[in-house]
């Protein structure tokens, strides 16, 4: 009797593992096709990677979208909050210029730019403040929908109004070129706003309108480029370059070279006890909603510039809901180990780090592990050093989940297995020169 019972507990055993197996296996999304993928126009994408590459389209003629989002560095900066206007030097060697420093640092950690094509993308940044919204004229809700340019083709093409007008990211402080200006004075459409400056300093440039002929058949009929035109190729551009569907992780869902070891192990904790596909689903693995997850923050906040905090409550500077408050986008992973430093103020430096911190927030002190280079008069810290800020943080957060050193250097592994062949180095690269004959960031 008692080998009997040993046989069937073992057999339950097995029944049980074998169906919390399928139960994993059915969590894990389809292989991504192209299918998935907005169809792009290479020729339209070549025109746009020379105005990604290019400081034109800045304020001050020296800041481009590679700035803060170069494929040296996952697609981003490797800062925690990186330096725009005022910053000299790329990646985490960019320094305040002693003689222009940087009013402040940029508020949130440069999101990276992997497969922003795919239909699934439906909410950028990391408030989300501009999402897909059929209902409205434009196709979008933004802050600035009354006055966005008609035209855009996609989400990821109507978000580059936002970097352009900032006066932290791209455009300049108030006094210092013709695009600043106009944003001081509220001018950002129309003939004279900032983003019509912009898109008649790439017109003046005969390669420039070249090129948008060549892509845009209304243009080659007379109809001259606007600011969409410009965001359109940056878009197209970018969904081209950085598709990312080539991992370990994919080769996995395919069936062709199933994942083994270590990230096998991680990818069970995955969509198994550690419950991250909670929120990390689907086959971006983000569920492109908000959550309150407890990360660390630093630098400025997201304040109006007339309010002297340095909180940053997520959502809830987009949705005013109190419910909202200190949650942020859910990421989506696809080479994330080549993104740091991670948190939406880039808190941490160390991958398995921030995943301990993510997990059980309540648990650790709050990390100090940014990448920050020195900004004299600037204190980062004012949120971490207030003990009422950091109660309200992780009074929004959800219950902590420990897992073991082992268990978290699992689910880096699985991460790790996320990383495409071709990384963030893309498929068409840095351009040599762009047409305004100003420095390429390399």
């Amino acid at each position: 009797m008692a080998r009997l019972i040993v046989f069937v507990s073992a057999l339950l055993v097995a029944a049980a593992t074998a169906a919390l197996a399928a139960e994993r296996e059915r969590a894990l999304p389809a292989p991504l096709t192209d299918a998935d993928f907005r169809p792009v126009d290479r020729a339209e994408a070549e025109l746009g990677q020379l105005l990604f590459y290019d400081p034109v389209i800045s304020g001050n003629r020296n800041i481009s979208c590679a700035t803060c989002h170069h494929p040296r560095f996952g697609t981003g900066d490797g800062l925690s909050l990186s330096l725009g206007e005022g910053g000299i030097g790329l990646g985490p060697a960019r320094v305040a210029d002693p003689g222009n420093l940087p009013e402040q640092r940029v508020p949130r950690n440069a999101q990276p730019l992997f497969n922003l094509g795919a239909l699934a993308v439906h909410t950028l940044f990391h408030d989300g403040r501009i999402e897909a919204d059929p209902a409205r004229p434009s196709g979008f809700r933004t802050p600035l929908e009354g006055d966005m340019p008609a035209g855009f083709a996609s989400i990821l093409a109507a978000q580059t109004m936002f970097p352009v007008i900032s006066p932290d990211e791209m455009a300049g402080h108030y006094s210092e070129n013709e695009i600043s200006r106009a944003v001081r004075l509220g001018r950002f459409t129309g003939e004279g706003g900032a983003w019509d400056l912009i898109a008649a300093r790439v017109a003046a440039i005969p390669a420039y309108r070249e090129g948008f002929a060549a892509v845009y058949p209304a243009i080659a009929a007379g109809r001259p480029i606007g600011f969409a035109d410009v965001s359109n190729a940056i878009a197209a551009f970018m969904e081209f370059e950085w598709r990312s569907d080539d991992s370990p992780f994919d080769r996995h869902l395919s069936g062709e070279a199933p994942l083994t070891g270590a990230a096998k192990e991680g990818m069970d904790l995955f969509y198994g006890a550690a419950g991250c596909a909670d929120c990390h689903s689907g086959p971006l693995l983000s569920d492109f909603d908000f959550h309150a997850m407890g990360a660390p923050q630093l630098g400025p906040g997201k304040g109006a510039r007339f309010e002297l905090h340095a909180r940053d409550e997520g959502r809830m500077e987009v949705t005013g809901h109190p419910a909202d408050a200190f949650r942020f986008r859910t990421p989506p992973l696809r080479n994330v180990a080549t993104t740091g430093p991670w948190g939406h103020a880039g808190g941490h430096d160390d991958l398995a780090t921030f995943l301990a911190d993510h997990l059980a927030p309540n648990a650790h002190a709050p990390a100090r592990a940014a990448v920050l280079p020195p900004l004299p008069g600037i204190d980062d810290w004012r949120i971490m050093d207030d003990p009422a800020e950091q109660t309200a943080i992780l009074a929004a957060a959800r219950p902590d989940t420990a897992l073991s050193a082992g268990e978290i250097a699992a689910l880096v592994a699985f991460l790790d297995a996320l990383t495409g062949d071709r990384g963030a180095g893309g498929r068409l690269g840095v351009p040599a020169t762009v047409p305004s004959g100003l420095p390429v960031e390399r």
